[in-house]
């Protein structure tokens, strides 16, 4: 008995320290962390919140343009839509939720970031906040789910038809990489049925896409043409303070960066810019 005691004192020495569960409200944004101990969790505040400018973010105008619309509705305290973004990855979906941040922060917006996985407390979260002068945005980043995953469920239940309805100073602003959030096959087609001139999708399929269709507001990125890859590497290389000479000099170099990453998005942009000033000494 003595001997358990001291493993069990050795072992809350190492663990850390239980989650207070008071916020602090003075904080822009928060992060919902569950203590592995107890189970239970906490609005952890973000000690920095990174700071992005939405004039920042180019060449999503029109995504940028319905967001904000969407956003501004939610703090005037009118009519607004959860939002879902979907698309390629790195341009630009979470860091058009951050600039909202940076934008209207002082005109109440606050974000609570939740991950795919603790879903299931977005009542308890919701509790915490409701009643408070706030506009807060549950933002759910990267999201996907397999098959019977529990969030999957929750999120549903949160989004429609949940018995406890989500108070009006809370909206859910998710992104993905996959329109439906769920992985599809091609067994799942091949059991749609074809009547006369009608088509009727597999309850599997119907399934996937009842989740993203709960989401009033879709917004879809899409991969940045060549054009729009380099204005954004000139926009991060004007940044870092380098001159219109400096920035053609470049240009092939970002072109090639591109191809070794197979990928022209915001993000390898913003990637190549950084890792060239770097070299250059800057």
């Amino acid at each position: 008995m003595l001997r358990a005691e001291s493993v069990l004192g050795r072992l809350e020495a190492i663990l850390p320290p239980a989650l207070s569960h008071e916020p602090d409200w003075s904080a822009l944004a928060w992060r919902w962390v569950v203590n592995k101990r107890s189970g239970t969790g906490a609005l952890v505040a973000v000690p920095k919140v990174s700071a992005i400018r939405l004039s920042a973010l180019r060449d999503i105008d029109d995504q940028k343009q319905r967001l904000v619309a969407n956003t501004e509705q939610f703090l005037a305290g009118r009519p607004a839509n959860n939002a879902l973004m979907t698309g390629s990855r790195g341009c630009g979906k979470s860091s058009l939720v951050r600039a909202l941040l940076t934008t209207y922060s002082k005109q109440g917006l606050r974000i609570i970031e939740v991950d795919k996985h603790d879903l299931r407390d977005v009542p308890e979260i919701v509790a915490l906040v409701r009643g408070r002068p706030e506009r807060f945005i549950l933002f759910c980043d990267d999201l996907s789910f397999e098959a019977g995953e529990a969030g999957y469920t929750a999120l549903k239940s949160v989004l429609d038809g949940s018995v406890s309805a989500v108070p009006d100073n809370v909206l859910i602003y998710a992104t993905s990489n996959r329109r439906h959030l769920m992985p599809e096959y091609f067994s799942e087609n091949a059991a749609t049925q074809h009547l006369g001139e009608e088509v009727h999708p597999a309850e599997a399929i119907e399934e996937k896409i009842s989740l993203s269709e709960r989401f009033g507001l879709w917004l879809s990125f899409y991969p940045f043409s060549q054009e729009a890859y380099l204005n954004i590497v000139n926009s991060w290389l004007k940044h870092y303070g380098l001159k219109a000479a400096q920035i053609a000099e470049a240009r092939q170099h970002a072109l090639n960066w591109a191809v070794g990453r197979g990928s022209r998005s915001g993000r390898v942009a913003e990637q190549f810019a950084r890792d060239w000033v770097g070299q250059q000494g800057q």
